[in-house]
């Protein structure tokens, strides 16, 4: 007669764990002797090792009493429907190990190919990456809220940038996130904005800042805004300036009614 101890011992499991299979009833409970101790035989070490052997196989405790008792036939169709089980996990595992690898490679994580590749035209072209990660977070959300309009809102993007001097602009505007509230070249800024708005049409304003409209919503388009305001003080400071000068908003640049 054996101990609890030496009974787990012998079949390689712990005596917590054959006191959870007594709980789980995969185990029966032995016999106890004069001392009020469970005393195990040698076919609780064989039930032991079996049910160890189908917990590190994967096998579920809630289908190991089942398993114990199938005859031939049933256990190998209820080891491959397993199998089959395992197998979803694997992959859905793998897929899940991918997307892991993307997200410490790349901005692809949550963004579209679209996306990722105007980010990476922002950072060919010598942007910060403090404005290339306000950008991708924006993004993130863009494309969550209304994915099949993402493509078309990147086009106008890349269209706009495309234009002579676009590029060394939106750099210029990227450098200002951190300037202080009392640099004269906030004001210079401003005012070079507030000309290009005004001299460009309804149609290219809304091409080079328009991310939706009435798509986006102005609860959403508020959030992007004081997003790119919260994290860049400068920013603040030069939307004030444009308020001043007839202009609100950033992610739908709009003239206010009294500008």
């Amino acid at each position: 007669m054996l101990t609890i101890g030496e009974v787990a011992q012998l079949a390689g499991v712990t005596a917590r764990a054959v006191r959870h299979y007594h709980q789980r009833g995969l185990l029966a409970e032995p016999p106890r002797d004069r001392s009020g101790y469970r005393r195990y035989t040698a076919d609780d070490v064989v039930a032991l090792i079996r049910i160890r052997t189908l917990s590190d196989a994967g096998v579920p405790l809630a289908r190991v009493s089942e398993l114990l008792a199938a005859g031939p036939a049933d256990f190998a169709v209820a080891v491959a429907e397993l199998d089959r089980a395992l197998g979803d996990e694997v992959r859905e595992l793998q897929g899940k190990r991918a997307r892991v690898r993307a997200l410490v490679a790349s901005e692809s994580v949550a963004l579209p190919e679209e996306v990722v590749a105007y980010l990476d035209r922002l950072r060919e072209a010598g942007m910060s990456e403090r404005m290339i990660q306000l950008e991708r977070d924006g993004w993130i959300m863009l494309a969550a809220h209304a994915p099949e309009h993402v493509p078309e809102w990147i086009a106008a993007k890349d269209k706009h940038l495309d234009t002579p001097g676009a590029m060394d602009f939106y750099r210029r505007f990227g450098d200002a996130s951190d300037w202080d509230r009392d640099d004269p070249r906030l004001v210079e800024l401003a005012d070079d904005l507030a000309q290009v708005f005004s001299e460009a049409s309804e149609g290219e304003r809304e091409e080079w800042f328009d991310r939706g409209g009435e798509v986006v919503g102005p609860r959403l388009a508020h959030l992007l805004d004081e997003q790119a305001l919260d994290a860049a003080p400068g920013w603040r400071h030069l939307n004030e300036l444009m308020a001043e000068r007839g202009w609100s908003g950033w992610t739908a640049v709009v003239k206010t009614d009294d500008g």
